[in-house]
């Protein structure tokens, strides 16, 4: 039996069996709900097209135009994606502003009798809200930073906490970059970052899956990770929170460092590349022994020399300015399995308040 589409302002409210944002692969790539999948009712070249006739021939035009390839492109998704769909099937629909894109996708699945959702205003609707949590929503949580220098394994021991069931704010993992001129990541090339706002949209739905009632870990990150920035709330918590700073000796930095960034090694190229930027603040001569360390291929020296001379002294001047509440320090005599595990329980025993309601 044919199903009327609800409309709903709050979708965050509810559960659905799926996520549609029937937007172009453009729109859907610069931002979307997380865990949302795309089916465009026009694609990029489509969406263009229609523009364009509407603009230079008639919006009448246009719409006839828009409304067979809505339609060839829904015809489609209904022979290949919805088929095995199930009666139950409840999807949450969206578009740009609410309109005839998601209103032509609920109205062909209401068809068929599926109960479909669309969200009234549409990505705007969502991305108001976006803004409207980053203003409170960081407010809500006490932090906790794990402080230390470049190499200090910092996301590694972050990412262990994570694993023994403490709550930690991979602001790397979200902004896909460690956070430094170095910090791309890499899988065979580099990786893309996401954009501002789909960062923002990751660390909404993040900071929703914690507990307000115990605190929240967090690397001593600058306000800009790459090339995405904090919201304010965010960064001026982290600021005035407390901070537990690890030391650990530079030949363990430095050895730490060739093992998770192999690609500076396999490709110095794009390792000289990085550090030309760096020419106007330490001058033609340290470039030059830079360069001439990457030719003759001495990594430990290069990376301790980028240590002592770089790295070092932004963390000390970053730590003297923005994080200066530090609480607890450790030394580790290296990053092995043993030297982790021991400041982890030290972490857990003493850093963490018990959530007594739970």
């Amino acid at each position: 039996m044919p199903s009327t589409p609800v409309y709903t302002q709050q979708p965050w409210l509810d559960t659905y069996s799926e996520i549609i944002d029937v937007r172009s692969e453009g729109e859907f790539a610069e931002d979307h709900i997380p865990g949302a999948i795309n089916l465009p009712v026009l694609n990029n070249e489509e969406r263009a097209e229609v523009g364009t006739i509407y603009k230079q021939v008639s919006p009448f035009t246009a719409r006839k135009v828009g409304a067979a390839l809505v339609y060839k492109n829904l015809s489609q998704y209904l022979r290949e994606y919805f088929v095995d769909k199930e009666k139950d099937y409840r999807p949450l629909v969206y578009c740009w502003r609410g309109g005839q894109r998601s209103n032509s996708m609920a109205w062909v699945l209401g068809q068929i009798g599926w109960r479909v959702t669309v969200i009234e205003g549409g990505y705007k609707t969502y991305r108001a809200y976006v803004r409207e949590q980053l203003e409170k929503l960081p407010l809500d949580f006490t932090y906790q930073i794990l402080c230390g220098k470049t190499g200090s394994g910092k996301t590694h021991i972050l990412r262990q906490m994570q694993q023994r069931g403490l709550q930690v704010l991979d602001l790397e993992n979200l902004a896909n970059h460690r956070g430094s001129l170095l910090g791309e990541e890499w899988q065979d090339k580099p990786l893309a970052q996401p954009s501002q706002k789909y960062f923002e949209s990751l660390l909404v739905q993040q900071l929703h899956s914690f507990n307000s009632r115990l605190p929240v870990w967090v690397e001593s990150e600058s306000n800009k990770i790459g090339q995405v920035y904090l919201p304010q709330s965010l960064w001026l918590k982290m600021k005035q929170a407390n901070c537990v700073e690890i030391h650990v000796p530079i030949s363990a930095r430095v050895q730490f460092l060739l093992q998770q960034y192999p690609h500076l090694v396999t490709h110095p190229d794009v390792l000289q590349a990085k550090l030309g930027y760096l020419k106007a603040r330490y001058g033609k001569k340290k470039l030059s022994q830079w360069y001439q360390a990457i030719a003759q291929q001495q990594w430990a020296e290069l990376f301790q020399d980028l240590l002592e001379s770089h790295y070092d002294p932004t963390y000390t001047h970053s730590m003297q300015r923005d994080y200066t509440n530090v609480q607890q320090e450790f030394s580790l005599a290296d990053l092995s399995v043993a030297s982790v595990d021991k400041i982890l329980n030290s972490l857990v025993t003493d850093c963490i308040p018990i959530d007594l309601e739970n």
